[in-house]
């Protein structure tokens, strides 16, 4: 992350060339990892700068504070937002995008702010054409081959017969292995047509109701040749521009969408099908997605995509539903 450029520089000049909504005010920041957006805060001249990380990456924050003689102003906490009651109100609240953010600056803004400086969050889904379905499915097709290998040589050497086991294997190792999504930086030649708009926040106004269950409908028409849709990609935009009071004097987007020449750390997260969608000219792809938070880890996310291709004189078909796991 402290490498990846487009996302420093993202969060940087947000603070730098807004420094009005700094000075002065008492500022949070969730998920402050080493604590770097911290400390521009705290630069950019917050009277007060509480920074929460839940991991033991709190530790080195605390070391980094001090080293640059900002412990009289950044406070480092070591926890989940949920369980932390901070000692006043905040007036800003520093928004870091990741995995159950926005249900975490919703508790936030909820519990801690007097007021937020807002930050309208976009996601985005896309249909794509790459190698990576062939490649997980010969990595699946080689997992059963060892497994085979495994239970055969059990039954010879020990007189275990493990074969009971071969169908909660298989679906284990295909959920892990093809229906969980793979990060990956795409080249942009990979996506199909324009991306859908799946889902836009208003990071000042949104609610816990509106963020833990995120369902969309979309309706992309095929206009160009014949094509396989191997998979789908996901990724996110953030426009740092402040309240539609107040709005920042310099307003700056961090998009995580593939790029050749700016790609970021966050990268896409692809959610391949099995088997592949062979599209045609004029056909439309229909679905609805719907994304929920892991029963098992709240820091987790479940993706269940149903979608049909519409094809020129046929009649609807039944939609396929894809359920996948972003780890």
């Amino acid at each position: 992350m402290l490498s990846d450029r487009v996302r420093m520089d993202a969060y940087y000049h947000p603070i730098f060339e807004n420094t009005r909504h700094f000075k002065g005010k008492t500022v949070l920041d969730v998920g402050t990892g080493s604590g770097i957006l911290a400390i521009w805060s705290a630069q950019a001249g917050a009277r007060k700068m509480y920074a929460v990380e839940a991991t033991d990456m709190a530790a080195h924050a605390r070391a980094l504070v001090p080293g640059n003689n900002l412990e009289d102003v950044v406070e480092v906490i070591q926890g989940y937002i949920e369980d932390i009651t901070l000692p006043e109100q905040v007036d800003v609240d520093g928004l870091l995008s990741c995995a159950g953010v926005h249900v975490r600056l919703c508790y936030s803004r909820q519990r801690q702010m007097a007021e937020a400086f807002g930050y309208p969050s976009r996601m985005f889904l896309a249909r794509t054409e790459t190698s990576l379905g062939e490649r997980k499915m010969k990595q699946f097709e080689h997992s059963m081959a060892v497994w085979d290998r495994f239970t055969r040589e059990t039954a010879d050497k020990y007189g275990v017969d493990m074969r009971v086991l071969n169908d909660p294997y298989r679906c284990s190792v295909f959920l892990t292995q093809c229906k969980t999504s793979v990060w990956n930086g795409l080249n942009p030649n990979q996506i199909i047509g324009e991306p859908a708009l799946v889902k836009e926040f208003d990071c000042l106004t949104a609610t816990l109701e509106e963020v833990s269950v995120i369902r969309s409908q979309f309706r992309v028409p095929i206009g160009f040749g014949n094509s396989k849709i191997d998979g789908f990609a996901g990724w996110f935009d953030v426009h740092f521009r402040g309240r539609s009071s107040d709005p920042a004097d310099n307003e700056i987007e961090l998009t995580t969408a593939p790029s050749l020449n700016h790609p970021t750390h966050w990268g896409q997260q692809v959610f391949l099908l099995h088997p592949p969608i062979n599209a045609r000219n004029g056909d439309v792809l229909v679905g609805e997605l719907e994304r929920t938070r892991s029963k098992h880890n709240h820091r987790l996310m479940d993706v269940t995509v149903a979608h049909t291709l519409e094809r020129q004189g046929s009649a609807p078909a039944t939609p396929t539903i894809s359920t996948f796991f972003i780890k």
